[in-house]
Formats: structure tokens, C-alpha cells, sequence
């Protein structure tokens, strides 16, 4: 049967509302099985849709209501009852499909009372407001810990950690004239195969390719609490041999083997700090400087995995031969760029070297942080460096610092503009304690001191009774750090407090000036780490006191005064067959060599003189023979100029002639 059939049929068997006609009793059963299966239907379809429950009125409801119409509205019946079943169910299913809304939903709450309605929506609301309640506690709590955090992190921060976007100069060149200028001067750079990014320095296109060496690095050792490591740098045999053979070019005193050894191994480590110093005594600055750049590369191509610059928890000892060439490096990279005006990177390294040794630091690197962090205005970093420091490692004995942090403090109050109170009592302790370093420093910045100065005893006369030690370290400081005093409101604000001083110093007791005497006996003697940092500053107004020990003792550019407990894991044999530059156990020996006529230093000693026997004896015992022999000739024949005669006789020529060419 089609659709529109059963439709018609549909209005034509349901009666509408109130019509109770034509109902007979023999149906009522017939009624009863078909609501019972439209019931069974129902059920079903709630069943299988629970989301209708929503939406639709309550279905037990629906449900009654239809027992009770169908009760009342019996429909007669037909002759096929089969098909009148499933047109009832169709109808039934139509009904169930028309959806009805929220409207539903409000009749719903209607039905409920008030009483429950209030209590869901105060359950609610009181839900609600606990949850947000709980929520802003957290998150002003997280925050809260989030600040904490990170001001403890920046306070706890190691002073010596290191940035590696610092290490580059050319970062720093960028911000100082600008990205232009600096790709405009520098050419163009192509990337090559086999080279790895670094930090300490950047390959450049005139090197030559690096080649694995067996210069490596390995733990040494490992702090309980892990705040450190110790790392060591290891000579392998093939770099031991390159090693023998370089101390061999140095005994030889001809720079020409040293290039010749470079130019077979160009990333030996000591061959390239000891050609950087011959190039920076030839002026030739960009050479030396592009050495040790070169070195730098080689030592950060053999790091340990491990081995890093910016935590400053690695540990190398200076003790030990094979790292005393990284010291070296690192200092003279720091001198050229600060040379070069690089100040903040200067700073960085200057940090790195520190924290390689910052107990004993061999090479003194606290003379001169200070000065990098003025030049590169990290005046925060000065100032907390001397406040951590100060209580365990007595900053204020340094003269540096005793002049450096007042600035910092005065620096940083300019530029917060706020009072300089602080700065002024401190650069009043110190003028005090070390009043010798005023008037050097004028002369240095080209200021000439007022009569009330010169007239001070305190000032004109603190040289002479100044302590050689002192002196040294007086003369460091006025030599390096005289740029950061000379700008005039520096100049200005010095000069007020030299009036106070001045005028305090009138009225000091007899404690006082015994306490200033007591600090000045604390510098008789300088240490040996002091005397290494100024052979390798050559700053002249220091160089002046160096003590006998040091001035008398052979200096060596690779490896400038070798600490006392020096740790050798390897030595130069003691005998070395075959041709070999000059070298003999005995220095009587060379010298009587160096007074033949053919001597020359860069000749090989004959075999006979190189092999162990008698030979050897026996060729030096006949040279040196021959040698007293043309000695004793040159005595023999010589024969004094007899005297002049002052009253000569007038026959006597000869003496005539001798008083003339005396005369």
C-alpha cells in the first residue's frame, strides 16, 4: 500500500476528540492487544534514544495518557486488521518524530516546586563560586611561586657563568656601529666543509683546513656534590713528538725552524703563541692576534663532550703542563680585544678564565675584571662581584678594587640619577688607604693637582715610604684603568673628596694613622701569580718592580713562569740519537763553541760530538786546544804603550813621536 493511502486511511479511522460513536464491546479486546504492542513500541523508541528525554515530555505520562484515550476512543474495526496494526504503529512512530524544544524543559521545572528548584540553583552557584574560589587561590599562588623563582634563579646565578653570543666581538662590533658597517668591512664568507661551529673563535677563509690531532681532553675528577668538574688536556704520542720538537726550535733561537714546524703542523698549540709574540715584537698586531685566534680554535676542537664555557662549574689545573698553554691563550685574547675596543667580550672571557681556577687564580685575572666591566658599563656585575667576594677573599687589599667599585657605585647612581652618599664614603676609605695612587693618576689622565693637594703629606709623600708590592700593583692599576677616571664629571666628583679626605686628615688620631701603616706592611713581597699577570700585561709603570727571582730567571712566551709544583706527565729524554740543533749538557762547552771562527748556531753538532763515547771528548778537548793556543799567540804579542814623557829630550825622536800620537 503507498504512503498517501495509509494517510488517507489514517484520517479516516482515527476519531477526532469526543466522538464516541459506533463502538462495539467485541472490539474492546482487539483495543487492547494494539495499545499493548503501540505501548511496547513506545518503550522502545525512549530506549533506543535516551537524548529525546530532553526534549520530549515525560514519556510515563505520554504513556497514561494514551492508555486513557485509547480506552475511550476505541477506532472500529476493520476487516484487515493486519494492516490497520502496522498503520497504527506508523502512526504512533510520526507522532514520536515531532520534537518539541526547551519549551518542554520549562514545563519540566514547572512541575517541580520551588523549594527544589532554589535548592538546585543555590547547589549551583555555591559549586561555582568554590571552584573559583579554589582556582584564583592556585593561580595567584603559582604566580606568586613563579616570581620567587625566578628572582632566586637570577640571584643564585653563578657570577661566572659565561653567554656564548658574548664571546663573538663581532656581535659586540654590531652593536656598537651598527650590522651595515660591519658586513660592509668584513668579506664575504663562504661555509667550508669540515668545520664546526665554535665560540671562542671563528675559522676564517686564510686558515687552513683543521685536521684531527691528537691534542685531547678527558675528567679528571668530579666534586661529591657535583658543582664540579676537573677536565685536563692530554698529549697524545704523536703531539709529544711535535712537542720535543718544538722545544728543540726554541733552543735554536731561529724563528725560521719555528715557521717551518707551523707550516707542517699549523695547529700546534705552542708554535702559534710563540709565533704570535714574535709577530707582535715585528708590530705586526693583526697576525699576532689572528695566532692565538687560531689557537683557541685547535683547544676548542679537542673539548671534552662534556667541557662547557658558559656554566662555570669546569675546572682545568694550572699545575699541570699541558693547560698552561689555554691560560696563556685566553690572556692574550683578552688583551687584543681589548685592544680592539671589544670591552664586553674582553669581560666574558675574563669571566672564563676566572672560572677555571678561581681559588688560586694563576693569572690573576681580579687585576683587571674590574676594568673590563667600567669600560663595558656593567656596573651591576662590578658591584656584586665585590659584595660576594669581598667577605672571603679580602677584594678591598687590592688596590683595583678598592678604586673600581666606589666608581661602579657612582656610575650606576648617575644613571639612576640618585644620590652618590655611597659612592663618596667609599672612595674616601680608599684614597685613605692607598693615598699613592692620586697623583699618578692625575698625571696619567693630564690633570694637575691644586696647591692643597701637593701641600697634603698625605698625598706628596705616600711614595716614599710605599712598599715595592704595592707600588706594583699601584702601577697596574693607574696604567690600565686611568680611561675610566678621566671623563670631567669623574674628574669633578674625585676632586670633591680629595678636599675631604684632605681636610679629615687633619684631625686623624695617632690609631688611626697606625692602622694605615699596618696595611702598607702587608705588600713586602709579591706573589708569583701577580709577576705572571704583569710579564703578561707589559704594562710598563709595573714592570719597573718585579723582583730579582723573576728578572733573573729565563722567561719562556709559551709558558711564562712555571709554577713550583709543576706537574710533568711527560719529559724531554735525556739523550737523542742522530743530527740535532745545538744542545750540550755543558754551557762551558757552548761557549768556548760560540768563540770559534765557523760557529754557527743553527749548525748541527757532528755526530761524533752528538753520540755518546770519546769522541765526543775528544773533538771538544782538541777545539778547545786550539782555541787556548791562539789565545796565548794574541797575549804573547801584546806589549804595553810605553807612557807619555812630559819633558821630552831634544835628541830623543822616538820619544817625540810617541808623546805626538798620544796626543
Amino acid at each position: 500500500m503507498s504512503s498517501r493511502a495509509l494517510r488517507r486511511l489514517q484520517k479516516d479511522i482515527i476519531p477526532l476528540p469526543g466522538d464516541n460513536s459506533d463502538i462495539k464491546d467485541n472490539d474492546v479486546a482487539e483495543d487492547d492487544t494494539f495499545m499493548q504492542s503501540a505501548l511496547h513500541n513506545k518503550k522502545k523508541i525512549f530506549a533506543a534514544n535516551p537524548f529525546d528525554l530532553l526534549e520530549n515530555s515525560n514519556p510515563d505520562e505520554e504513556i497514561n495518557g494514551c492508555n486513557d484515550e485509547c480506552t475511550d476512543q476505541t477506532p472500529p474495526v476493520s476487516n484487515n486488521e493486519e494492516e490497520e496494526k502496522p498503520q497504527r504503529k506508523k502512526v504512533s512512530l510520526q507522532k514520536k518524530k515531532k520534537k518539541k524544544k526547551p519549551k518542554n524543559l520549562r514545563l519540566i521545572k514547572e512541575n517541580k516546586s520551588d523549594y527544589t528548584e532554589t535548592m538546585i540553583e543555590d547547589e549551583i552557584d555555591a559549586s561555582l563560586r568554590e571552584v573559583n574560589a579554589i582556582l584564583g587561590n592556585i593561580t595567584n599562588g603559582i604566580t606568586e611561586c613563579t616570581k620567587q623563582q625566578s628572582a632566586l634563579s637570577a640571584n643564585c646565578r653563578s657570577l661566572l657563568n659565561v653567554e656564548h653570543r658574548n664571546l663573538n666581538p663581532d656581535n659586540e662590533m654590531k652593536r656598537i656601529f651598527g650590522s651595515r658597517v660591519i658586513q660592509s668591512e668584513q668579506p664575504h664568507k663562504r661555509a667550508k666543509r669540515g668545520r664546526s661551529t665554535t665560540w671562542m673563535a671563528t675559522p676564517k677563509d686564510t686558515w687552513p683546513m683543521y685536521s684531527k690531532t691528537s691534542l685531547t681532553m678527558s675528567v679528571l675528577e668530579t666534586a661529591p656534590d657535583g658543582n664540579w668538574q676537573m677536565f685536563t688536556f692530554e698529549h697524545g704520542p704523536p703531539y709529544q713528538q711535535l712537542q720535543l720538537a718544538f722545544y728543540d726550535a726554541v733552543m735554536s733561537v731561529n724563528s725560521e725552524n719555528i715557521v717551518r714546524l707551523l707550516h707542517d703542523n699549523p695547529y700546534h698549540i705552542d708554535c702559534l703563541l710563540q709565533l704570535s709574540e714574535i709577530c707582535k715584537n715585528g708590530e705586526d698586531m693583526q697576525m699576532a692576534k689572528e695566532l692565538v685566534e687560531r689557537a683557541l680554535y685547535s683547544f676548542e676542537m679537542s673539548f671534552h663532550p662534556l667541557f662547557s664555557l658558559t656554566k662555570g662549574n669546569c675546572r682545568l689545573d694550572f699545575r699541570r703542563m699541558e693547560n698552561r698553554s689555554f691560560y696563556t691563550a685566553l690572556f692574550r685574547h683578552i688583551t687584543y680585544l681589548g685592544n680592539k675596543g671589544c670591552n664586553r667580550t674582553a669581560l666574558e672571557f675574563c669571566k672564563l678564565l676566572l672560572s677555571l681556577d678561581s681559588e688560586s687564580d694563576p693569572l690573576c685575572v681580579l687585576l683587571m675584571i674590574d676594568y673590563y666591566a667600567l669600560r663595558a658599563e656593567e656596573f651591576s656585575f662590578l658591584i656584586r662581584l665585590f659584595e660576594e667576594w669581598e667577605p672571603h677573599r679580602n677584594l678591598l687589599q687590592l688596590p683595583n678594587f678598592a678604586f673600581s667599585y666606589p666608581l661602579a657605585l657612582y656610575q650606576l647612581a648617575m644613571q639612576k640619577e640618585k644620590s652618590t652618599e655611597l659612592s663618596d664614603e667609599k672612595l674616601q676609605k680608599s684614597l685613605r688607604l692607598f693615598p699613592g695612587i692620586l697623583l699618578p693618576l692625575l698625571d696619567k689622565c693630564s690633570v694637575h693637582p691644586d696647591s692643597s693637594v701637593t701641600a697634603c703629606t698625605l698625598f706628596s709623600q705616600a711614595d716614599i715610604s710605599m712598599p715595592g708590592g704595592l707600588r706594583q700593583l699601584i702601577g697596574l692599576y693607574v696604567g690600565r684603568s686611568w680611561p675610566c677616571w678621566k671623563e670631567p664629571h669623574v674628574i669633578s666628583w674625585l676632586e670633591r673628596n680629595v678636599h675631604v679626605v684632605i681636610e679629615k686628615a687633619v684631625s686623624e688620631s695617632d690609631v688611626d694613622l697606625e692602622y694605615y701603616k699596618r696595611c702598607n706592611m702587608r705588600y713586602r713581597g709579591t706573589p708569583r701569580n701577580i709577576s705572571r699577570h704583569i710579564l703578561l700585561s707589559e704594562i710598563k709603570e709595573a714592570m719597573t718592580d718585579l723582583p730579582p727571582d723573576v728578572t733573573n730567571s729565563v722567561i719562556l712566551s709559551h709558558d711564562i713562569l712555571p709554577p713550583e709544583d709543576n706537574i710533568e706527565t711527560y719529559s724531554r729524554p735525556t739523550q737523542r740519537f742522530g743530527p740535532r740543533r745545538v744542545e750540550s749538557s755543558s754551557s762551558v762547552a757552548n761557549f768556548f763553541r760560540s768563540l770559534l771562527p765557523n760557529f754557527s748556531i743553527d749548525e748541527p753538532i757532528p755526530e761524533e760530538m752528538g753520540a755518546a763515547g770519546g769522541n765526543r771528548g775528544l773533538h771538544l778537548t782538541q777545539s778547545i786546544e786550539t782555541l787556548l793556543d791562539a789565545m796565548r799567540d794574541l797575549m804573547g804579542n801584546i806589549q804595553p804603550v810605553p807612557p807619555p814623557v812630559e819633558n821630552p829630550q831634544p835628541g830623543a825622536d822616538n820619544q817625540e813621536h810617541n808623546e805626538e800620537e798620544w796626543n
